[in-house]
């Protein structure tokens, strides 16, 4: 009897012994991890409570004070830096909406803008009626709107003979100055054999001259004070997939040609395209080309709308015009007129006011700044 009652109270006491045990060491493992973390969670100013709480036991109450000090320290850096990171952010966003490009570079501006179609001028009445279409373009043609002193080639225009052209001297443009200063460059396109006179004047003169033809047989050839050329201005650069006839193989652009020649500028430039000069002129003012070129001389058909000119009569007429205003937007300005009297009168294969079938025009580029 007695030996079991002397069994179960051992029991029981090794049962408490392993019970407190368990409790001390689980009280140990708390402490000790307790006193690892609070002075890591001080140190990154972010206290806990249990460290809020081992510090107030443990230490003297400036190390609580210092710590929530640190923490504001803390905290009003880490707000400093996100707001100047917001507002770098918002600052480049600005930027870019207003200038796209870096702040070092200024913006690239070409040189020239392309544009995909001229601009229509209205109709000459409510009727759209050819005579009354007809009767402002050749008022417009025909009526010079600034006076030229002195006349390259001018004796052959005062003769009336074929192919009257006539090139401005006159000191208050440019071009005097130009052959004066020896920098004077002159571009004359044809088709076939034609007058030459006014362009061997220039050469005389001291200008450099080009001459294109896509018949010649030689792809560069100099003759006398002149440049030949195996080339020929058009409305479009040849595509190599398609065979053209030998005669229209050489012809380009003349935003091409300037490139390939290695030429800014432009002096003279002269245009006897037989019909094509329409499409020509056109893509002259869609691609920006007019502000390389000092004097426009051209020799306008009107016995046809020409080449790759559609719509009826009077849209014919009413494009020509409008080309031509766009001429004078470019600030060039007629100042000289002929009208050949050896060539029929048709206008659109009629016979419309007496009008000739060909007009050769000079216009001075009033704005130029070679």
């Amino acid at each position: 009897m007695d030996m079991g009652r002397e069994r179960l109270t051992w029991g029981l006491l090794l049962r408490l012994g392993i019970l407190l045990t368990a409790v001390c060491v689980c009280i140990h493992v708390y402490l000790e991890t307790e006193w690892q973390g609070a002075p890591a969670a001080l140190a990154m100013g972010r206290p806990t409570r249990s460290s809020q709480n081992w510090g107030q036991q443990s230490r003297p109450k400036q190390i609580s004070a210092e710590a929530e000090e640190q923490d504001r320290s803390i905290k009003r850096r880490i707000s400093y830096v996100r707001t100047l990171k917001k507002d770098s952010q918002a600052r480049k966003r600005t930027e870019h909406r207003e200038d796209p490009s870096p702040p070092c570079c200024p913006p690239h501006r070409p040189r020239r803008k392309i544009r995909w179609h001229i601009d229509l001028e209205p109709w000459a009445s409510r009727s759209h009626s050819l005579e009354d279409e007809a009767k402002r373009f050749l008022r417009y043609i025909t009526t010079p709107q600034v006076s030229c002193a002195s006349l390259a080639g001018e004796g052959a225009a005062q003769q009336g003979t074929k192919g009257a052209w006539a090139a401005c001297l006159d000191p208050k443009y440019s071009l005097n100055h130009r052959i004066q200063s020896k920098h004077c460059r002159v571009y004359s396109f044809g088709l076939g054999v034609g007058d030459q006179s006014m362009e061997r004047s220039l050469a005389r003169a001291g200008c450099e001259v080009h001459c294109f033809d896509p018949g010649l047989k030689q792809p560069h050839l100099q003759q006398a004070e002149m440049w030949l050329h195996r080339l020929s201005v058009d409305w479009r650069d040849p595509n190599p997939a398609i065979v053209a006839p030998r005669q229209y193989a050489n012809t380009k652009k003349l935003a091409t040609i300037l490139n390939d020649f290695g030429h800014r500028q432009v002096d003279v430039l002269k245009a006897d395209m037989e019909s094509a000069e329409w499409k020509i002129l056109e893509n002259l003012v869609l691609e920006g080309v007019l502000d390389s070129v000092g004097q426009l001389l051209l020799e306008l058909h009107l016995h046809w709308a020409g080449f790759e000119v559609g719509g009826d009569e009077p849209s014919v007429v009413r494009y020509w015009f409008s080309l031509l205003k766009e001429l004078e937007r470019a600030n060039f300005r007629i100042f000289h007129v002929h009208s050949d009297p050896a060539k029929p009168h048709l206008f659109l294969h009629k016979n419309v006011l007496n009008a000739s079938s060909a007009y050769t025009l000079s216009w001075v580029n009033t704005d130029w700044k070679p």
